[in-house]
């Protein structure tokens, strides 16, 4: 059992050593998306929801998501983040309104933010639907994906559909 990183010698779970790693520049960006109705859509771009500015709150949450990331998954490790960027775009085809969002996490340390990276984005998107519930119930989140990472041991990994 010893050869698996996330399990101690009795075979429960641990927190990888990462005392010996070196510290290099780590990028991880992340993507998921918010369908929503043409209502929703439209107060959002124009600012009207109820609860305020969707998109500025949804910021806020993503970047201190980003922050708390290891409060909430129990074996990632705290991080010195050195950036976080989220950005938003509209994707609308056919009816569908799908805000995209993207959180991308900057680090010099010794071990990834993929975590840190999806983290943000799902809070964008779990606080954009606290924020719109009250006009619709039936708004789809996702997928959620890394969409990049840079740095470290195992290298550069872009997605790609299959």
């Amino acid at each position: 059992m010893t050869s698996f990183t996330h399990f101690n010698e009795q075979g429960h779970a641990k927190m990888v050593d990462i005392t010996e790693k070196s510290d290099t520049v780590r990028i991880a960006t992340a993507r998921t998306s918010v369908r929503v109705n043409k209502e929703i859509y439209e107060k959002i771009k124009d600012r009207t929801v109820q609860k305020g500015d969707v998109l500025a709150v949804a910021q806020v949450a993503g970047v201190m998501a980003a922050k708390k990331t290891a409060e909430l998954i129990p074996m990632c490790h705290p991080l010195m983040l050195k950036g976080v960027d989220i950005q938003f775009e509209w994707q609308i085809n056919d009816q569908h309104y799908e805000l995209i969002i993207l959180a991308t996490i900057k680090t010099k340390g010794s071990t990834g933010v993929e975590m840190e990276a999806l983290t943000a984005a799902s809070i964008c998107a779990l606080t954009v639907y606290d924020m719109c519930k009250a006009l619709d119930k039936g708004m789809v989140i996702g997928p959620t994906y890394l969409v990049e990472k840079i740095g470290g041991k195992s290298g550069h990994y872009r997605y790609q559909e299959k």
